[in-house]
């Protein structure tokens, strides 16, 4: 059997390498040519010959060193059961019945909630409606499960790729790190084939959604003919049990979501592909000590554990989130907007002129905006530092009022809300946009290559699309 292989495998090698072959070929042709025969082809032939070779050397060189096109075949959201749902009085009757918070900090909490921008249908890991909560490592393992193979199972309904045809894993939460890793879970669960490149991204905080693109990109650049399964989720399951404040604020955030998205490098996907990736930016602010340590994980005075959410997180994101305006800028922004950014730059710095910093116009490099539903104060400070409308953070605010914080997968609902608003357009710019612990904020930019007809999706919104957009008022006082 192996000697049968190889006239394929030849055959193949030689396909694969036929370009590199003719531009080789071709250079070495013209390494050998002396003056006298330029001379002379230029008399005779008038460069007949010369022109075409040149010419096809440079559309060959060119087609070797371009970068492979990235496609988002499809992706799917996780829609945890009805059974889940927490209204923000029933959150207060537990966090109350628990026994473990003082008077004051159950007041504490109640406050955050009423001006959180949450609704009333957010949904908690079936292990918190449990008094006490069940913070096993079981009980964690079943909601991020759930959340996984949930998501998985309705990405591969709609896209009818076959799991061994699968060569990329990449699994990202940041808590919940169980040994096998996740990554092996879903290798596991869905007999995914031996050779699948698999990666499991713990403690990267809410913008690893992003971060997970970026990586599955880099290696879809190098293994050609793949396709790369993202999943982005997060466990919810460790409340936080203490009495610290900076500690407590994160019980009243987060809740129970995830996204499994399929990425290919096929050309073949291009028409049933939904977004082509046009560009991802990374920026980490980790060598600043204060951005370092806005967002920890640690254990309190009474060694109870939690996430820590620091007074400056805001002001730390909104400097992280400059950062990475200045090198996604420049790829993005027509020139027009550049050259006033210029003008701006030049003046403070150069002639020293006290002047407001010019702050671009967004709106014209991208028709849709994905930001980070982290909470309603990251919410106001991007649209106020933007400039950004209603219109535009209508998505984040209701994936906020509808499904709380659920972490790096949040950017997913709210471009799962513009498709079943039928907002999506063949052509459109989509800025998706996500904060995270470290401090990093990360952009992903993607071009729609067809009008998404709602009529045809089925995602969490669809069948409750038309009760949005909510009101949310700024503070939403309650009894429980």
């Amino acid at each position: 059997m192996e000697s049968k292989n190889r006239p394929k495998l030849a055959y193949h090698h030689l396909m694969s390498n036929a370009l590199y072959l003719f531009l080789l070929l071709v250079l070495f042709h013209l390494s050998s040519l002396m003056a006298h025969d330029f001379v002379l082809y230029r008399k005779t032939l008038k460069l007949k010959f010369l022109a075409p070779i040149f010419c096809s050397s440079l559309y060959a060189l060119y087609f070797l060193t371009r970068p492979t096109k990235i496609y988002l075949v499809d992706f799917s959201c996780y829609k945890p059961e009805p059974s889940q749902k927490c209204s923000k009085q029933l959150f207060m009757q537990l966090s109350a019945q628990s026994g473990n918070f003082s008077k004051e900090n159950v007041e504490f909490q109640k406050k955050i909630l009423e001006k959180s921008g949450f609704g009333q249908m957010t949904y908690v890991p079936k292990s918190y409606l449990q008094v006490p909560p069940n913070k096993s490592v079981s009980a964690k393992r079943e909601e991020t499960e759930a959340v996984i193979f949930g998501a998985i199972d309705d990405l591969l309904a709609k896209i009818g790729v076959k799991t061994k045809e699968i060569g990329i894993l990449v699994v990202n939460c940041s808590v919940f790190n169980p040994i096998p890793s996740l990554s092996s879970i879903v290798v596991n669960h869905y007999k995914l084939r031996e050779n699948i490149l698999s990666y499991n991204l713990g403690g990267m905080g809410c913008s690893a959604g992003i971060i997970c693109i970026d990586l599955a990109k880099d290696l879809l650049q190098v293994h050609p003919k793949s396709y790369a399964l993202i999943v982005s989720a997060e466990s919810t399951t460790d409340w936080y049990m203490g009495n610290n404040r900076s500690m407590l604020i994160s019980n009243c955030l987060f809740r129970v979501g995830g996204a499994a998205i399929l990425l290919s490098n096929h050309s073949s996907d291009n028409h049933r592909s939904k977004y082509e990736l046009i560009h991802t930016i990374r920026t980490h602010k980790g060598a600043d000590d204060k951005s370092y340590e806005c967002v920890r994980y640690l254990e309190d005075e009474t060694n109870e554990r939690g996430i820590s959410l620091s007074k400056n997180l805001m002001t730390i994101a909104g400097d992280a989130l400059k950062a990475n305006i200045r090198s996604l800028g420049p790829l993005v922004l027509p020139l027009s907007e550049q050259i006033m950014f210029f003008i701006n730059l030049s003046a403070k710095k150069l002639l020293k002129m006290k002047i407001k910093p010019y702050t671009p116009d967004f709106k014209l490099a991208f028709e849709h905006f994905c930001v980070h539903a982290g909470g309603r104060g990251v919410l106001d400070e991007v649209e106020k530092s933007l400039k950004l409308t209603e219109w535009d953070m209508e998505p984040s605010r209701m994936t906020l009022y509808r499904f709380g914080n659920t972490s790096s997968s949040s950017s997913w609902y709210e471009l799962a809300y513009s498709e079943a608003k039928g907002r999506i357009k063949r052509g459109d710019r989509i800025w998706q946009l996500g904060f995270g612990s470290g401090f990093k904020v990360n952009s992903a930019v993607w071009r729609a290559l067809r009008t998404v007809d709602p009529g045809m999706e089925k995602n969490p919104w669809t069948d409750e699309i038309d009760q949005f957009p909510a009101f949310v008022p700024v503070v939403d006082h309650f009894d429980y």
